[in-house]
């Protein structure tokens, strides 16, 4: 074990440094460093890839995107470097928690699809990709990100298992994810239902 530490503190090690990782707000720091002001108050408010999109600026889209992405990633793979399977998964749960509900931004934060990408990508990556695929197909078809990562997180843990990941923990952090995902997604899911929800590319509007 690295650093000495026994597995329950290479465990709460792994909880507290992805939490720290996730929290970083990357659709806040492009959007304000690149001069497309504070996304907090721009369409949705929210800080994801998908609303800096709605700022008409494609590039800080995609820095967020590669940003919130990779901090799942780079969660997941410190911890499995120091400390192992079990506690990668628990770092990539928690850097996935951290961009939900960042410290930095008093707990207000993203509805976690890059970071849940990114996140499984690194932790069991034929699951990933899988999802990711599914992701992309239903945004083709439809034009709706929260419709398409709706469906990409319900049948990530299916996946997890039909790929046959292992240990049993990577199986509990994507369904813990997909759980949340649905969770901060509920006024989406509400619009959905209503036919009202917007579709990718749609302009922007500033929020009250």
């Amino acid at each position: 074990m690295a650093f000495g530490l026994d597995p329950a503190a290479a465990l709460a090690a792994s909880a507290v440094g992805g939490y720290l990782v996730g929290s970083t707000p990357f659709g806040v720091v492009a959007t304000r460093l690149g001069g497309a002001g504070d996304i907090r108050k721009v369409g949705s408010g929210n800080i994801g890839a998908t609303n800096v999109l709605r700022t008409g600026r494609r590039d800080l889209a995609l820095i967020t995107l590669i940003g919130d992405a990779g901090k799942g990633a780079v969660a997941v793979l410190a911890a499995r470097a120091l400390f192992g399977e079990d506690a990668a998964a628990v770092a990539g749960g928690a850097a996935f928690v951290g961009h939900l509900f960042p410290v930095w931004l008093r707990f207000r934060g993203g509805k976690g699809v890059a970071t849940f990408f990114g996140t499984l990508i690194a932790l069991a990556w034929p699951a990933g990709l899988l999802a990711g695929a599914v992701w992309i197909l239903m945004a083709a078809l439809f034009r709706m990100s929260s419709l398409a990562a709706l469906t990409a997180a319900a049948l990530a843990p299916l996946l997890v298992f039909l790929t046959g990941q292992t240990p049993e923990s990577k199986l509990q952090v994507a369904v813990f994810m997909a759980a949340l995902i649905f969770l901060r997604h509920h006024q989406n899911i509400r619009r959905l239902l209503k036919g009202e929800e917007p579709r990718i590319g749609a302009k922007a509007v500033v929020s009250e």
